[in-house]
């Protein structure tokens, strides 16, 4: 059985699964056959699978690619246009890899639209047909509104999630807490869950819609730590017993806040609460039993938490500290595999570990100078 269970996880593809169904009742309509979403991080300039909606299944999942590789989504991007290809055969046959896929699932036309607002690109919405050259003028109108409503459906949920990562942002430019959790350092740790998690995502029944909740969550995951004096989080030393006591405490305060934010914004519809809750609650949560603040262990820590302990814990050791130089990747990972088992998820490490042309990538982008 996967350990993710998707009826608690489910949500924003849920919501497209059901208007895509409602698209097809109307009879213009009903050789849509696909409705997917890619998402863009402007950051790393890559594109990222998130939901969709097949009749099928998907021929992309957990896939990226770089928005610099595709000049015709990147144009799109530029001009704001929308893009017909009324036969997939072409572009397949000049090498493109999601048009090879999209061929040998059936598919034979495609309609893109980008996603954006105000300068800011979010994504792509993908609308493909079975039939060839179905995206004809009269289709194209009549599809033209539900490609609205997703895309505004889209930005909507992706400006939640910025609204409360923008209030913590400020919460902690005022607070002590600038001095660990750098916009770099949270930038790196979601990555890096978001490298692991990726990885994981066969095994654990992981949807791409979860994998992006995880990133975009991840940053908060030490929020509570604006409640710690800066004596404390400052100290060079060892702290002692009643100051790691103290330190300990973020994690109550952390959840506190999370759930303070959600009820004061009136956020109780945000997909996937649940994964931020347990990612603030869990993280410092060891599998041996060992942990804070609930002492749990093995299986009982969820998924999210795991994954966002080994991405905390091999940042803050390649990080420079109050208390220490920055190891580098080698004696990092050599660590975590000696606590592999003990006390991180071995799958956790083993994906981190595997991914160590990835780790360096993140590393050089997103430098201590970074502040997000």
């Amino acid at each position: 059985m996967n350990e993710v269970d998707q009826g608690l996880y489910r949500g924003v593809a849920e919501r497209l699964i059901c208007l895509h169904d409602e698209i097809k009742t109307d009879g213009t309509l009903v050789a849509l056959n696909r409705v997917a979403i890619a998402l863009y991080d402007a950051k790393t300039d890559l594109l990222k699978t998130f939901i969709h909606s097949s009749d099928g299944d998907s021929p992309l999942v957990n896939h990226t690619s770089r928005l610099a590789d595709v000049p015709s989504l990147q144009q799109l991007a530029g001009t704001g246009a929308r893009r017909i290809i009324h036969d997939l055969t072409e572009a397949a046959e000049r090498g493109q890899d999601h048009a090879r896929r999209l061929i040998a699932a059936g598919y034979r036309s495609s309609y893109t639209m980008p996603i954006q607002h105000r300068g800011i690109l979010y994504g792509f919405v993908f609308f493909n047909s079975f039939q060839a050259g179905y995206f004809a003028p009269s289709v194209v109108q009549r599809l033209r509104p539900y490609a609205e409503l997703i895309a505004l459906s889209i930005m909507r949920d992706l400006d939640t999630l910025r609204m409360m990562q923008a209030a913590v942002k400020t919460i902690r430019s005022v607070s002590s807490a600038r001095d660990e959790e750098t916009g770099a350092h949270l930038a790196r740790m979601a990555r890096y869950a978001q490298v692991v998690a990726q990885r994981l995502a066969g095994p654990n029944g992981l949807t791409d819609e979860y994998v992006e909740y995880l990133f975009q969550f991840c940053p908060l995951h030490d929020v509570g730590k604006i409640a710690v004096a800066d004596a404390i989080l400052l100290k060079p030393g060892r702290l002692t017993a009643d100051e790691f006591t103290a330190m300990k405490a973020h994690v109550a305060k952390g959840v506190e806040i999370v759930d303070g934010m959600i009820n004061d914004f009136e956020l109780r519809s945000l997909p996937h609460f649940q994964v931020l809750r347990n990612i603030v609650a869990y993280h410092h949560e060891a599998l041996d039993g060992s942990g804070y603040p609930y002492g749990l262990s093995g299986v009982d820590i969820p998924i999210e938490a795991r994954i966002a302990a080994v991405a905390d814990v091999f940042d803050a050791l390649t990080s420079t500290r109050p208390y220490k130089e920055a190891w580098d990747v080698d004696r990092a990972l050599g660590l975590l595999r000696d606590m592999s088992g003990i006390k991180f998820a071995p799958d956790c490490v083993a994906a981190l570990c595997e991914s160590e042309a990835e780790i360096r990538e993140i590393q050089a982008k997103f430098t201590e100078t970074v502040f997000d």
